[in-house]
């Protein structure tokens, strides 16, 4: 073995959420189990290390967004993004999963090997600055489901002439002055409803400039029934029973999404009148095209964005734009926006398999052309889980299972002597839609780089956290679409 080549049973690629939660179940659960968590950065959290920008938070309530095996214990069920690095820095203490992370471990590519069933990683030491190999027999891939290095950033016309700063969001300057600063925020999504209502505290007019309204939920950032339970319940009993709470209200709140998006559309903009009053022109910048769920739902914890609103330091514009001025921007309608700083809160750049050029068998993998099994892995790339969470509940409760999954297949695999597994797609199985279910903009400009679903469990992306339960926690390993393999045979 070279000196710069390392092997281990699992290479875990991420340090964020999804990481430090397969860290923890392939550590409980496959203790034979040799593995290492490579970080491109310099540091853990993922997303909440990555994103500093104002106010930054969690758009899901952290007794689903935390860990299923470890309590979220403050009384805000609504976290910033400071408290959700600290939660997972106590997971990495309290589950000794320091030593088992290397930092500035960027995965360049992976091949894959059947005759010696292994991966073989390149890797970029930006300690060292030199490619490092690492070799593994499971490859889990937890980087998230976004483009870390850019976000997505369209060019305005006359974008140049602009005097002033121009900021995107995942890549927030650090000590960005806008105090007494006019300011137009770009977009309506959950960035843009994180950092206005913290901005508009400081700033001399902050405006939100959309093209079309997104629908909002205001709700108080804190849970009256999972604060009760934790005064007459164990830590852990009342933390179970908040956290299934929430997992069936939202999918109570989905349903009736999908079943009756009219009854719940006139809920969601009625909330919003309830705060802005008749006399706000709700049907303009309020009430979207598109049903409810189409697109995820961005969430006002205390009101915050209306509150901005009403204060009169935060409007709220609906329009598109013409072009960039030296002073601001000018609209379709003739109108002018003045700004010191414009922030373009346009979203982010889908990115599957977190940029790694994988091959199989000296094969490139477009992934693409591949379809997704059970949500998690891929046609015809043995030994490989990317870990992905939900479109309509907590990324956690995604990745958990994902882990939880890899580690079942890994000791059935090693009980039965197989060296590696492979999903196939069986007869009778066709195409059918891309992996995700919504409209919003960063899916739609990458639903060609997207992996198909098929007709058929289990090649259908659910996005049912119950339904997976029984899937992937409860349910047998075996079925005609997953191949086991030894080399040895």
């Amino acid at each position: 073995m070279k000196d710069n080549q390392y092997h281990f049973n699992v290479v875990v690629v991420g340090a964020g959420i999804s990481g430090i939660g397969a860290g923890y179940h392939l550590q409980k659960k496959c203790p034979n189990k040799s593995f290492v968590i490579l970080e491109g950065r310099e540091s853990f959290g993922g997303t909440w290390d990555l994103f500093r920008f104002p106010g930054i938070r969690s758009d899901s309530d952290m007794h689903t967004m935390g860990f299923r095996f470890k309590p979220w214990i403050d009384k805000k069920f609504i976290a910033d993004g400071p408290s959700i690095l600290n939660y997972l820095d106590e997971t990495i203490s309290e589950n000794n999963l320091r030593d088992k992370i290397k930092y500035k471990h960027k995965v360049l590519s992976s091949s894959w090997s059947s005759s010696e069933s292994q991966w073989t990683l390149e890797v970029m030491n930006h300690k060292s600055e030199k490619i490092e190999n690492f070799t593994c027999n499971f490859l889990m891939l937890c980087g998230g489901y976004y483009n870390y290095d850019e976000g997505y950033s369209p060019h305005f016309e006359n974008q140049e002439k602009f005097k002033g700063m121009i900021v995107h969001p995942q890549k927030w300057p650090e000590n960005l002055d806008y105090r007494d600063k006019k300011v137009v925020v770009i977009g309506s999504g959950a960035t843009a409803v994180t950092l206005i209502p913290t901005m508009s505290k400081e700033v001399e007019h902050i405006t939100m400039l959309q093209r079309s309204p997104t629908y909002y939920m205001a709700a108080p950032d804190y849970d009256i029934i999972g604060n009760f339970f934790k005064k007459i319940f164990p830590q852990k009993t009342a933390y179970f029973l908040t956290r299934w709470k929430n997992i069936l209200m939202g999918k109570f709140f989905y349903s009736r999404c999908v079943n009756n998006p009219e009854k719940v559309k006139k809920m969601l903009i009625d909330g919003v009148r309830k705060h802005l009053g008749d006399d706000y022109d709700i049907e303009k910048h309020f009430t979207p095209k598109y049903k409810p769920w189409d697109q995820r739902l961005c969430f006002a914890p205390n009101a915050d964005l209306f509150e901005a609103i009403k204060s009169g330091k935060t409007s709220v514009v609906t329009d598109h734009i013409d072009q960039f001025t030296e002073d601001g921007i000018k609209l379709k309608s003739g109108k002018e926006l003045e700004a010191d700083i414009i922030i373009k809160a346009t979203g982010l750049n889908l990115q599957f398999l977190n940029g790694i050029d994988i091959k199989v068998d000296n094969s490139t993998v477009n992934i693409s052309e591949k379809m997704s099994y059970k949500g998690r892995m891929f046609s015809d790339v043995p030994n490989l889980a990317a870990s992905f969470g939900y479109t309509t509940a907590s990324w956690t409760l995604g990745s958990d299972l994902t882990s939880e999954y890899v580690c079942k297949l890994l000791n059935y695999m090693d009980k039965n002597d197989y060296d590696y597994c492979s999903p196939e797609i069986g007869e009778g199985v066709k195409e059918e839609g891309s992996y995700m279910n919504l409209s919003s903009g960063y899916i739609a400009r990458a639903i060609d780089k997207m992996p198909k679903q098929g007709s058929r469990s289990p090649w259908k992306n659910t996005q049912d956290y119950i339904k997976d339960i029984v899937e992937l926690r409860l349910g047998n390993l075996t079925n005609q679409d997953l191949k086991f393999i030894s080399i040895r045979d």
